[in-house]
């Protein structure tokens, strides 16, 4: 009991010391004595704890979950602090409510209050570009994986040739940036060799002589992009892009294109999708 106690304590002193340079607002869960909440974390759950014995946070103790259940009876308003696998910690309000509109809560790795090995204030840190990279790197890793796993979609934005699909699966805003969950599913017989995808914005002049120009997008991420998609097969990857937004007169285009073939998508992606991503 004494080292479960002196690890809360660790625990607390970490997240207290994240919040004292940058103050983060708790969000609040609410749960009840009925129906189970589901929370999911982007890493397994190592640990988490309650502060007030009317709330319960059940999770996998001896194989480590993406999930864990909050349960509430009627009482005073208290706290959630759960650690991943990975060292994360987040901080949550819980409070009860009798009817619930929400039952799950798929939480971002961007949630994150801090880390339970804290920087001593003490120590002085040079930290060259390359280390700077390889951080946002980590990052850009670790939430494509979790939007992979998540399975959401934005809308119905696809199109075909010669059974080949192209599709967005969902668009996604995350800090400075945005996420674009991309699918392509071969259903013809022949592999599919990629040549190039890439994502351009496109606007229409207006006047006399209408035309169209392209300005091409360059994504600072690639998550599992494939360079062949066997037959029959689908694969799933995420581009990541600075974060962006379009007129009324522009439009997103991403431009599908087979290496030695002609099975070539264009896919237009309009502006409601771009300036109201997930």
């Amino acid at each position: 009991m004494k080292s479960f106690i002196s690890v809360l304590i660790v625990l607390l002193i970490a997240a207290s010391a994240k919040a004292q340079q940058q103050p983060i607002p708790l969000d609040t869960i609410y749960a009840n004595d009925t129906k189970n909440v589901a929370l999911f974390f982007p890493e397994p759950i190592r640990q988490g704890i309650t502060g007030s014995d009317n709330f319960v946070f059940t999770y996998n103790r001896e194989k480590e979950q993406y999930f864990g259940l909050l349960q509430a009876k009627p009482g005073k308003e208290s706290n959630l602090l759960v650690v991943n696998r990975n060292g994360s910690i987040f901080s949550y309000i819980v409070r009860y409510k009798q009817k619930l509109s929400k039952l799950n809560y798929f939480i971002p790795l961007s949630n994150s209050i801090g880390n339970e090995k804290p920087i001593a204030k003490d120590s002085v840190l040079v930290e060259s570009s390359e280390e700077l990279v390889d951080d946002s790197t980590y990052y850009y890793q670790k939430f494509c994986s979790y939007l992979l796993k998540r399975k959401q979609r934005i809308g119905r934005i696809k199109k075909r040739n010669e059974g080949i699909i192209l599709n967005v699966e969902n668009i996604v805003f995350d800090k400075e940036e945005l996420y674009f969950v991309i699918e392509i599913e071969n259903n013809s017989t022949l592999d599919y060799d990629l040549n190039f995808l890439n994502l351009s914005i496109e606007t229409r002049q207006k006047g006399k002589r209408k035309s169209l120009q392209r300005l091409n997008q360059e994504p600072i991420y690639k998550h599992n992009q494939p360079s062949k998609i066997k037959e029959n097969e689908t694969a799933r990857f995420v581009y990541v892009l600075p974060k962006f937004s379009l007129s009324d007169d522009r439009r997103a285009i991403l431009e599908l294109n087979e290496k030695d073939g002609e099975r070539n998508i264009e896919l237009k992606i309009s502006h409601r999708y771009i300036n109201n991503p997930n």
